[in-house]
């Protein structure tokens, strides 16, 4: 179990050490895409999430997160951050689990940040999950009967609008601005 428990918070580490910032104009162009096509499919599953884009004080769009495992796994995913419908930066994710964890899967996460505080606190780099927290599920109508909690309100889904289990607990970000990522580009 000792080695379990190490295994996955090295696993953690790595997924969120190794992501980041796109480096190159073709990868930037490709996460950009994936984040529209995200938010418009998540839009016309439910239109009334529509909400969360326009009450914010800032957003992060994770598309195409992966997650899976046995018994020891893992997820990880790259995003933009958006402030006042702007990017501002790009996010990494990456989470660590024990226990019943067999297969795979890939889903979309959206997390709204009502107030500058919590925004602050992912942008330094110390903003995670903790195993209580888990994201609503976008179906139609979902957001119409989901609301902030502690200022922060996540969703998830998939290509099919849902997913099955949506824990976020154990989640980790790192966040990098648009102008430290244009600097290690260079």
């Amino acid at each position: 179990m000792r080695i379990q428990f190490f295994s996955a918070i090295v696993l953690v580490g790595v997924l969120t050490a190794c992501a980041g910032a796109p480096k190159t104009a073709e990868q930037k162009k490709s996460l950009s895409a994936s984040v529209a096509t995200s938010i418009d499919l998540v839009k016309k599953t439910d239109p009334t999430i529509e909400k969360f884009f326009k009450d914010n004080y800032a957003y992060a769009v994770l598309p195409s997160v992966g997650k899976g495992g046995f018994i020891i796994g893992g997820a990880g995913g790259d995003g933009e951050v958006y402030k006042g419908g702007t990017l501002v930066g790009y996010c990494s994710m990456g989470q660590g689990t024990i226990g019943a964890t067999i297969g795979g899967q890939s889903f979309d996460e959206f997390i709204f940040f009502k107030d500058e505080a919590n925004y602050k606190v992912f942008t330094a780099n110390k903003f995670a999950f903790t195993a209580q927290v888990s994201a609503v599920m976008v179906a139609s109508g979902t957001g119409a009967a989901t609301s902030y909690h502690d200022g922060v309100a996540i969703f998830t889904s998939n290509s099919e609008g849902a997913m099955a289990e949506a824990a976020v607990g154990g989640q980790q970000f790192k966040y990098v601005s648009l102008e430290a990522a244009a600097a290690k580009a260079k």
